[in-house]
Parts: structure tokens; C-alpha cells; sequence
């Protein structure tokens, strides 16, 4: 089976978000990216994001998916094109693929850290930092320090992190891609219950065609040299997902039909 070739045009924005589809909660029309030493990262790049889905973005390194997120959250602005957001930009959640915690706080005080930026106090935000820790499985960590902990338990923090501010949009930059297969598989298993009990939306950027399947609800498959998106590719089994649905058909065709289009998104890449 093959994958759905995204043939939309560049398309303008109308003013107030007129232009968004109905259940997009951010659209990029016509975005492009040029980096300072003239590299582009992106060209006229055209993605709806919809609200509640698990979005994946797949792809070859240098294809663009970080710069996607990094233009979502306004680290940095496109060179061309524009973002729109439907009823203003949200409070948006970023897991980086490193977990960036302070080795001298303990994993209350990492979890804390945007609220206290928020100017809420330690006091009033000890029933939200209770509520991440939990929805990540570390409740009874929250006074240890991250020395004591394992990779794949910096990386909960991390996420508990991003959720104490409740964002309805969640993104995540290959947050498992360092950890061992085991534990990758399992915050995976987790990830999908996470999302399933908050029903926010995730934008996910993975190398992992296993990986993009188990967890979303579609995959956008990106091409390098310029960065483009060349495939977008639904997965209908519906969330929670468990290791039943890893072990059948369905999961193994819509992997091979991931595969296909990746592999044809990465043809002609030089290997240097």
C-alpha cells in the first residue's frame, strides 16, 4: 500500500484565521526557513495541525521536523510564510530530546521551575506539581535529585515539567531517541495513556517508523535538501493502543507502508 502524497499548494493566510480549516488548531501556509549560513531548512511548507491528534513527524535528519516545532513554540520565526493559531496561541508544552534538568534542584523543584517563572508560589503550586509527577509515575520522587535517577526517569521529569502549565498543545522532540529499547517502549506504552487522559494535542518528532505507528494518529513523513513534507500517512486504530495491536496485521502494514514512503523520502540523499 502506498502513502498519501501531499499535493497541497501554498496557500495565503486570510486575516483572523480565516483561511484555518475547521478543526485545525494551527496551520503553517507557505512557511519557509533560511538559516543565517543560507541553509534552508524548509521550503513553502504547508501543515494543519488538528486539534486532539498525536501528529508525528518522520523523517531523515536535516529534513526540518525540529525547526517545525522550534517555529510552533516562536523559538525562532520562518523566513517566509505564516502560522496561524485558531482562538489565539495556547499554552504549549515542549519536551527537547535531552532532559535539561538542574542537577542541583530536586525533581519537585525541575517540575516547578515554569510555574515559579509564572510567579506562582511554591505553596500554590504544590497540587499541580503533584498532579505532573503523578501522570508521569514518579509521585514518590519528587525529593529525589537526578543523579538518582535513571535516563528514562529524567525524561518523565522532563515531561512532568511541560505538563504542570495543563498545555493543550504538547510538543516533543525525539524525547526517547537516547534510551534503550525496553524503556523507550514503555514510556511509548505510557505516552499513549498520557494522551488518552488528557486529550491534548502532540506534535512528535521521531526517526523511528515503529515508534511514529505505535503512538500517532497520523504521520507526516518529511523529505531533506530543502525540508518539505512529502507523505501524510493516517493510522485509524484507535487510542490506547497496548502490545495486542504492536503484534498484529494492521500494525505491521501501516510499518511497511511508513517504510515505503520513508525510504522514498530519503532517495538520493548523499551519505556524507
Amino acid at each position: 500500500m502506498s502513502a498519501t502524497i501531499q499535493t497541497k499548494p501554498a496557500a495565503a493566510p486570510l486575516p483572523g484565521g480565516a483561511s484555518l480549516p475547521r478543526d485545525a488548531l494551527v496551520s503553517l501556509r507557505g512557511v519557509s526557513k533560511v538559516f543565517a549560513n543560507r541553509v534552508m531548512a524548509l521550503s513553502e511548507l504547508n501543515l494543519d495541525v488538528r486539534e486532539g491528534e498525536f501528529l508525528s513527524l518522520l523523517g531523515p535528519s536535516g529534513c526540518g521536523k525540529s525547526t517545525v516545532l522550534r517555529l510552533i513554540s516562536r523559538l525562532t520565526n520562518p523566513t517566509a510564510g505564516a502560522i496561524e493559531w485558531r482562538g489565539g496561541r495556547p499554552e504549549i508544552g515542549f519536551v527537547f530530546q535531552e532532559p535539561t534538568l538542574m542537577p542541583w534542584a530536586t525533581v519537585f523543584s525541575n517540575v516547578y521551575l515554569p510555574l515559579r517563572f509564572r510567579g506562582v508560589s511554591r505553596r500554590e503550586a504544590q497540587g499541580r506539581v503533584e498532579e505532573a509527577l503523578e501522570r508521569v509515575g514518579l509521585a514518590k520522587f519528587a525529593k529525589a535529585y537526578p543523579r538518582e535517577l535513571s535516563g528514562g526517569m529524567k525524561m518523565r521529569v522532563s515531561i512532568a515539567r511541560a505538563l504542570v502549565l495543563r498545555p493543550p498543545l504538547l510538543l516533543m522532540d525525539e524525547p526517547f531517541a537516547a534510551l534503550d529499547e525496553i524503556t523507550r517502549i514503555k514510556l511509548n506504552d505510557d505516552l499513549v495513556q498520557l494522551k488518552v487522559s488528557l486529550g491534548a494535542t502532540i506534535i512528535f518528532v521521531t526517526h523511528s517508523v515503529f515508534e511514529s505507528v505505535y503512538l500517532s494518529t497520523r504521520i507526516v513523513v518529511m523529505a531533506p535538501r530543502p525540508g518539505r513534507i512529502v507523505a501524510e500517512i493516517p493510522v485509524e486504530a484507535p487510542l490506547p493502543r497496548d502490545e495486542e495491536f504492536r503484534l498484529s496485521a494492521a500494525y505491521a502494514e501501516k510499518c511497511r507502508e511508513t517504510s515505503q514512503a520513508l525510504h522514498s523520502a530519503m532517495e538520493g540523499m548523499s551519505l556524507a
